[in-house]
């Protein structure tokens, strides 16, 4: 059986156009040891760093100044393939229901409100960065059975 990569492998996407809460998100990351963390500050850049890291998770803010979050994941949905599991987790102020209700149907899996509890961003990662393990080597295996037969 494939050994389950380490969390702490994981690649992670990082776009919010306040430079603090991507420095924020950066530190606590990195005691965690989760140490392929690429950011930007410019959601323009989001979908180029998208194709150069091929994420295991977006960490995606949604209110940004000429493209927003929903913007991002539009261009992100066009290069994921339909049987793809790529987490993106909201990091938004905005608390309205049908922010939410609009993000989740542009492909979000989870939401933290800023001003976020560091518990609480580091469990929801490693929750998604677990379901998208588990995608993965359950892929693995489809494409191994399927080599067998």
């Amino acid at each position: 059986m494939t050994q389950m990569p380490r969390l702490t492998d994981a690649r992670i996407l990082v776009v919010d156009d306040e430079r603090v809460n991507v420095v924020l998100l950066e530190r606590i990351l990195a005691p965690h040891e989760y140490g392929n963390v690429r950011s930007t500050t410019d959601a323009y850049q989001a979908a180029a760093l998208y194709d150069e890291l091929e994420p295991d998770l977006v960490l995606l803010d949604l209110h940004m100044p000429r493209l927003d979050g929903f913007g991002v994941m539009e261009q992100l949905q066009a290069r994921i393939s339909s049987d793809t599991f790529l987490p993106i987790l909201i990091l938004t102020a905005d608390i309205r229901p049908e922010v939410k209700r609009r993000a989740l149907a542009a492909g979000a899996k989870d939401f933290v409100t800023k001003p976020f509890d560091r518990t609480e961003v580091l469990l929801r990662i490693q929750n998604l960065l677990e379901t998208r393990f588990l995608h993965l080597r359950l892929d693995r295996q489809v494409v191994r059975e399927g080599q067998a037969t």
